[in-house]
């Protein structure tokens, strides 16, 4: 889904060192507008109470099939609480609560396309369909218009011909 190019990434952190270790080759190598991007597992519900009833028992289901090959500890509603929180690796929730939790991210990584995985474990499909439309026509519109503002604040140019398009 295709929407605002996003501000120059931060020059921190392993964002920052992957990309000018990337940018340090030659053109034909780094490509133009070399683009970062995260990926995290998401759902989005009308509501945060819809999207956890929908989402967390097969979430955590499948994580604690996939903890048993791996060794590792069962995980709980605790440990899905702090995966869903500001700086947990989980976009559920509302609308408004997954658009906060990538605009937090952007702030981190300053990436410019954001992939979701909605499939996980055993969600029903029209409620997986109807997380997809909610972050299509509510989440994306939300981030796109406030990284728009927050570029336009800082007078970062907002689509520069070079650059790749964001997917939020």
């Amino acid at each position: 889904m295709p929407g605002c190019d996003l501000a120059e990434p931060p020059s921190r952190g392993i964002v920052g060192t992957r990309r000018s270790a990337i940018l340090g080759l030659p053109r034909f190598l780094a490509g133009a507008g070399l683009a970062v991007a995260i990926n995290t597992h998401a759902f989005v519900g009308e509501t945060s109470v819809q999207a956890d009833s929908a989402f967390a028992a097969p979430y955590l289901a499948m994580m604690n099939r996939i903890g048993r090959e791996r060794g590792w500890p069962p995980s709980g509603r605790e440990a899905y609480e702090a995966l869903r929180s500001p700086r947990g690796a989980l976009a559920a929730g509302s609308p408004q609560q997954v658009a906060e939790k990538l605009l937090f991210e952007h702030e981190l990584f300053g990436h410019q396309r954001y992939v979701g995985q909605m499939s996980v474990g055993a969600v029903a499909h029209s409620d997986v369909l109807r997380s997809m439309e909610l972050f299509g026509t509510q989440v994306a519109p939300l981030v796109r218009t406030e990284v728009a503002r927050r570029e336009s604040a800082a007078g970062s140019p907002s689509e520069p011909a070079d650059r790749a398009q964001t997917t939020a």
